[in-house]
């Protein structure tokens, strides 16, 4: 079953084609990861999923609704099927890291301010954070605390399908493979479907089955093992460039 297919894409800005009827297939319970140059469209893409941008020709179906035509309402029922992180967390800078939980629950969950307290805790802990962060502020967490946090939010309604932006951006290696480790025993503890955005060659080893690869305005996907030895020149530069090769030697590849 496809947890996510588009098909046809085509998204214009002015004279600027970004996607020219662009195809995507993720299936239930992969791991997805979505490369591509600067320019490519890669959050243009994950907006036009989202329901967030309407293309300007093609469909999105995410478990089988077809979802770039639906109205608002329709669209915020649809929203609690999955989660997502944005690259720079997108915490709310004025709530407690609590509280930022508690959004997506306070839309869609009818429940008392205990129940809420005691859901969000567990979601805190489902993430690897202490107790205590829940009273803190955006601004007094590291930067992998940020992305935990925003993780946590991001599973506050059990989806069964995670969007990741960037996941491990701006982090030091060792926090960035405390992500990836993460994201490693979400995905097996909760049966997730994951697509991600990243350019990190060791989230994408670590973590993806398959990879879709933007270029010329189109989506080249395949295996890991097979997307490695495809002709095209940005996807041979991307993956046997100086930074893979050392990452290859790393890794035994």
């Amino acid at each position: 079953m496809l947890a996510v297919e588009a098909r046809g894409i085509v998204n214009r800005f002015g004279a600027q084609v970004v996607h020219d009827h662009l195809d995507l297939e993720v299936r239930s319970g992969e791991a997805f990861g979505i490369v591509g140059g600067s320019g490519s469209g890669k959050s243009v893409l994950l907006r036009t999923v989202l329901g967030l941008h309407r293309p300007n020709e093609g469909e999105v179906r995410m478990f089988g609704t077809e979802i770039t035509h639906l109205g608002d309402r329709a669209l915020r029922a649809l929203k609690a099927d999955y989660g997502v992180t944005f690259q720079a967390g997108a915490l709310f800078s004025s709530l407690t890291v609590l509280q930022n939980v508690q959004l997506p629950m306070l839309e869609h969950l009818d429940l008392s301010a205990r129940a809420l307290d005691e859901l969000a805790l567990l979601k805190l802990q489902l993430v690897g954070l202490p107790a205590d962060a829940g009273a803190k502020y955006p601004a007094q967490l590291s930067g992998g605390m940020i992305k935990r946090a925003a993780l946590a939010r991001a599973l506050a309604l059990d989806p069964k399908l995670l969007f990741l932006d960037e996941p491990t951006a701006g982090l030091d290696p060792i926090s960035a493979a405390a992500i990836d480790d993460l994201l490693i025993r979400l995905r097996q503890e909760l049966s997730l479907t994951i697509v991600m955005i990243t350019h990190d060659l060791d989230t994408i080893f670590r973590n993806c089955d398959r990879v879709g690869v933007i270029v010329d305005r189109k989506l080249v996907t395949d295996s890991l093992a097979g997307i490695v030895d495809h002709p095209h020149p940005w996807i041979q530069s991307y993956f046997h460039g100086e930074r893979a090769r050392r990452f290859g030697v790393a890794h035994g590849t």
